[in-house]
């Protein structure tokens, strides 16, 4: 394999008009790997840092000059002339130069776009699709498959300005045959979605992940509004379409009180009260998977959401776990949640998002690779579901290019497949609820 040129970053803007890092790496043999970083909302504590400039006169302190600094001087001094397609090797080298326990030198979103850039120039040298990369790279003897999606269609919390605490309601398209039906029928949901909304007087604006923001007057209202968009697009709930909700509760709890508060409800719970709440939601509604129903640190609480709820349906651990293998263990051991939430810039190599998502499928974990809410037009996202054969992805809603993107190479991607008669694993009617 030829080895690397050239390493060149800049600064891009993301789907919130904020700065990000996109690298290239150049290969002798003139192959080009492009790929940049996305950028979270709410974050967990514990992520890989994401460094920003911090100058309050530049982007409002959001530059990203520092990391964009530190790929074309430091990183690209050290790696070029190295051979381009030892991934594990080059991240490893890349997590030493930085030095620290959390990327904070170099920062996780200038790693992370060298990191993928590096992968995607080794896929056009190879001559190979990208997913087809990272499946080698996975070391995996699994079919492809297409992933489930997780479909963003409103918007709450940290992710919209709006009256709703939770912050995303999915739905989930477990009737779908194929990737392309499961996205019509996300579609199709989704603007009916729409013209409810507006037929009722509520705002059709959209959040950050392309989720309608409408200011509702409390979250079990954007359930019944889901359902009724269900229901007018003629599928059935529970056969056709099952719901998901990220709670992110560590922004809705409260350290003074230890308690967690839906504040455009007036309703404040302590950490079982919580999960009661969610545990009714799930009767009334075909709800299948809940993602970060505690704070990211209330360990007992994830212990007792798991005993309540833990056979029934998908518990998602997202700032929980920040796909960190080291964090995820400790989960492990103490019997936490059933399923993982993959972003690939909470860890910032795609060498460490691998190694997290063989220690979910070891321990049987569900895994769902995912978006930021500050995406940028990368797609490597998709082809990582299908790589990992993942089973399932949350990459937002049916609108705004930053999220349809990653939806459309699904689409190519599956009709790529099934041309060269590669075996295929359908993944999208595996939930059910009964």
């Amino acid at each position: 394999m030829s080895k690397i040129k050239k390493i060149f970053a800049r600064e891009i803007l993301d789907s919130r008009g904020y700065p990000t890092v996109e690298a290239e790496v150049h290969l002798k043999s003139g192959h080009i790997g492009l790929a940049s970083s996305p950028s979270g909302a709410s974050t967990g504590s514990k992520e890989a840092l994401e460094l920003r400039d911090g100058d309050k006169n530049r982007f409002s302190g959001k530059g990203v000059k520092k990391a964009v600094n530190y790929i074309n001087k430091n990183i690209s001094r050290a790696l070029i002339n190295k051979t381009s397609d030892n991934q594990k090797e080059i991240d490893n080298y890349m997590i030493q130069l930085d030095g620290t326990p959390n990327k904070s030198k170099f920062g996780a979103n200038a790693i992370l776009a060298v990191s993928l850039a590096l992968a995607k120039s080794v896929a056009l040298e190879k001559n190979i699709p990208f997913y087809s990369y990272i499946s080698q790279l996975n070391q995996s003897n699994e079919n492809f498959s297409m992933p489930l999606p997780m479909i963003n269609i409103i918007n709450g919390g940290m992710h919209a300005n709006n009256s709703i605490d939770i912050q995303e309601f999915m739905i989930q398209p477990i009737g779908a045959k194929n990737i392309k039906q499961a996205i019509r029928m996300g579609s199709e949901i989704f603007h009916t979605l729409g013209t409810i909304l507006q037929d009722k007087g509520y705002s059709t604006c959209v959040g950050d992940e392309g989720g309608y923001a409408p200011n509702l007057h409390s979250n079990e209202a954007a359930l019944s509004m889901i359902s009724l968009a269900v229901e007018k697009s003629n599928y059935k709930l529970g056969t056709d379409i099952t719901f998901a909700i990220d709670c992110a509760a560590s922004e809705l709890f409260d350290k003074q009180t230890k308690k967690y508060k839906l504040i455009h409800e007036n309703k404040v719970f302590s950490s079982q009260e919580f999960t009661h709440y969610l545990e009714k939601l799930t009767s009334k509604y075909p709800i299948l998977s809940i993602e970060d129903g505690q704070h990211e640190d209330d360990w007992d609480g994830f212990i007792y959401q798991t005993h309540v709820l833990g056979k029934k349906i998908q518990l998602v651990g997202d700032d929980l776990f920040v796909t960190n293998k080291k964090i995820f263990k400790y989960g492990i051991k103490k019997k936490i949640a059933n399923a993982i939430l993959i972003k690939l810039n909470q860890i910032g190599t795609l060498t460490e998002t691998l190694e997290t998502i063989q220690l979910a499928k070891k321990y049987k974990y569900s895994v769902i690779i995912s978006h930021r809410s500050g995406e940028t037009e990368d797609t490597s996202i998709a082809d990582l579901s299908v790589g990992t054969s993942a089973g399932q992805i949350k990459t937002g809603s049916m609108c705004r290019s930053d999220r349809t993107a990653k939806y459309n190479r699904l689409i190519r991607i599956e009709e790529y497949l099934k041309q060269e008669n590669i075996p295929l694993t359908n993944n999208l009617n595996t939930f059910t609820k009964d």
